[in-house]
């Protein structure tokens, strides 16, 4: 998500580079082949351009067969009836507002700086809040959010008060300072801009509440907290204690600071709330000759200057230099942080309702630009499963399944601990296959040493030292496996009806002409995709699947084709492009949210809402200008919707304002009624 330079003070030559230099087949050229084989595909009005078609999936239930939570809390046993799209469809828009179905309002909420904890600061117009400020309100750049009943933990479902806890990507140094991001002459920077740019940073958790006239508001209680950049943390699973991961501030390698560039997330089946560390490579400066950098950090593109130069505070103290991973002449891992990047790009798991807890990253899901994740339907006795997309061109998708039983009554992030991590590849004839990335694992195990000695994309590999080790480098062991390089996998969805899992690939704009094909007849994939799949026998820990494109984005025209039939037709009721945010509400119907780019055919940033069944798609949504939209949920009697405003432009949502401000937005029904229905 936030894919590109919102304003010019968001400076990041890095943001989101090629890293993957395998030779991986990738999945434009195994989808290439499919489709020549079974269909063709077609275009656009007016446009030299191309979509292609969907396969038909073999055990899918009803008539089912692009760079830049599903499971867990359903109230109501989704039906064909209740996937019907009941509103109007909205026109695309370019007003520098909020626009919804017409019987639907809309309003903004918890925009940043809200007060929500502490001694509740005022937000102040004019910038000047202070770092200690920040770390008492709402924080910046609202991404991937949740809703968590306040008697969820009896057993309850309330719609009328709750916890919702919500990510902050990034930041907008041009609004949160009076006159953006300052540097001293001696080139540093004054340390409480830093200690606010980090608190903006991270995760909100709000206890909200509706009073009798409908009207949401925070409550003032304990279980209002921020997680921040520099918040306390344990380091839990395989990489727990390893050497790579030891810090002056952790000698032992179990313990780190901070949380960063926080994107999607998952609530757990247990309660908790998993946010996904994605871009964090840029937040760190690495400054020697890039050759030198190890391989844990030139497979994510760590390298260079730092995205913000917190490194160089004024202050000097510990908390702001550890952004410099540089290793120092004379020192080590103890005593100068290179190895502090080591400790980001793992889900972070918080337990909104214990507001005292440490959060723990969990590192048996791999370390990697974790989009967000998304959890399996959890059955008593049997493994945990969940899957989750990391999101930059040419990367994978994962899929992690524990080696402990779930049981309700006892049921804790302890499942995360222990597993085996998997990674996909696309077969070209619809099937697709989970390759283990586990030294245990024979087949694994002989590329590993296969590999050995040779290098492996830009990386001369030497092997792994451990299993803890592979999973520090899961890239560079997808790599090794074989994985199928994707065009930017993001969020993920559990179709609670049939069991298929729902993955958007946003766009690619690095595909060349050289990759053009009949399939794919137009270089640079800007529009994307959804793609999903099935897992073999209906049972999410097989080790293979069948998978299936469930429409192509685009212009008006642009057609998804199954077994040489039109499906999906976009039209101007619903044509958008770079699908990015995904969601099934508790009703079945699924929610889809760009993060594109904007013109006089799309308009602005969108949200639409698609029957998976039948693929009918109406646009729901239209955000205001320069926005993303991202992130959604709904209380569990679906009649209140939040739904994130990230990086709007202008001084939405308050004309009275100059800055603009990040904000969640209620939708709700004029009639009281389900959304979208």
């Amino acid at each position: 998500m936030a894919k590109h330079d919102i304003d010019p003070n968001y400076l990041d030559p890095n943001y989101e580079p090629v890293v993957n230099h395998s030779e991986n087949l990738p999945f434009h050229q195994v989808l290439s082949a499919r489709m020549q084989r079974r269909a063709v595909m077609k275009g656009t009005v007016g446009a030299a351009l191309a979509s292609v078609m969907g396969l038909g999936l073999v055990a899918c239930g009803g008539d089912s067969d692009s760079d830049e939570d599903t499971t867990s809390g359903n109230t109501q046993t989704p039906g064909t009836t209740e996937r019907t799209l009941g509103f109007q469809a909205i026109p695309v828009s370019t007003a520098n507002e909020v626009v919804v179905p017409s019987g639907y309002s809309a309003e903004a909420f918890l925009p940043w700086g809200t007060p929500i904890t502490g001694s509740y600061p005022d937000y102040r117009p004019d910038g000047t809040n202070t770092g200690a400020d920040q770390e008492q309100q709402v924080g910046m750049h609202h991404d991937g959010m949740h809703f968590f009943p306040l008697d969820q933990k009896s057993g309850g479902s309330s719609s009328e008060e709750g916890l919702l806890v919500m990510n902050h990507e990034y930041i907008n140094q041009s609004a949160i300072h009076p006159n953006g991001a300052t540097v001293n002459t001696d080139g540093s920077r004054p340390a409480d801009e830093v200690r606010k740019e980090i608190a903006a940073h991270g995760v909100s958790v709000v206890h909200i509440k509706r009073d009798s006239n409908g009207v949401w508001d925070v409550v003032q209680s304990a279980y209002n907290r921020r997680v921040t950049g520099g918040t306390a943390m344990d380091i839990r699973g395989p990489l727990r204690g390893y050497e790579k991961l030891v810090t002056p501030y952790s000698l032992d390698a179990t313990a780190t600071r901070g949380t960063l560039n926080n994107c999607s997330m998952g609530p757990t089946p247990w309660g908790t709330y998993l946010t996904a560390e994605e871009n964090w490579h840029g937040y760190f400066a690495f400054d020697t000759d890039v050759a030198e950098r190890p391989r844990e950090y030139a497979r994510h593109g760590v390298g260079g200057s730092s995205r913000y130069d917190w490194e160089k505070a004024d202050s000097g103290l510990d908390q702001y230099r550890r952004f410099d991973v540089t290793p120092t002449v004379d020192g080590s891992a103890t005593t100068d942080y290179r190895n502090e990047a080591n400790t980001f790009g793992y889900m972070v798991e918080i337990d909104p309702f214990s507001p005292e807890s440490k959060p723990q990253k969990r590192t048996a899901l791999g370390r990697f630009g974790h989009e967000g994740v998304i959890f399996a339907p959890a059955k008593e006795g049997e493994p945990v499963v969940c899957y989750s997309g990391d999101d930059s061109r040419f990367e994978y998708i994962y899929k992690f399944v524990s080696s402990k039983p779930y049981y309700a009554a006892t049921a804790g992030g302890y499942l995360l601990d222990e597993g085996t991590l998997y990674v996909a590849r696309f077969n070209e004839d619809g099937s697709g296959e989970w390759l283990a990335l586990d030294l245990d694992n024979p087949a694994f195990a002989s590329k590993v040493n296969a590999a050995k000695g040779t290098t492996v994309g830009d990386v001369a590999f030497d092997g792994f030292e451990n299993q803890a080790d592979v999973l520090l480098n899961t890239r560079l062991a997808a790599d090794i496996a074989g994985a199928t390089p994707m065009d930017r996998p993001e969020w993920g969805a559990v179709d609670p009806n049939t069991g298929e899992v729902y993955f958007t690939l946003t766009n690619n704009t690095k595909r060349t002409e050289d990759q053009v094909n009949a399939s794919n007849p137009v270089a640079q994939n800007k529009n994307g995709h959804i793609i999903r799949w099935q897992e073999a026998g209906n049972d999410y820990t097989a080790d293979s699947f069948d998978w299936d494109i469930f429409v192509f984005a685009g212009e008006q025209g642009t057609e998804t084709v199954v077994d040489g039939d039109a499906v999906v037709t976009l039209n101007d009721d619903n044509i958008f492009n770079s699908p990015d945010g995904l969601w099934f509400d508790y009703n079945g119907r699924l929610w889809i949210q760009t993060d594109g780019y904007s013109d006089e055919t799309f308009g602005n940033q969108m949200m639409l809402a698609a029957n998976p069944e039948t693929r009918e798609i109406k646009r729901f949504f239209v955000g205001p200008q320069g926005c993303e939209v991202t992130g959604v949920v709904t209380t569990p009697d679906s009649k209140t919707m939040f739904v994130n405003i990230q990086h709007p432009r202008g001084n939405w949502p308050n004309a009275a304002e100059d800055r603009p401000r990040d904000a969640c937005v209620i939708v709700t029904r004029n009639d009281g009624g389900v959304i979208g229905a």
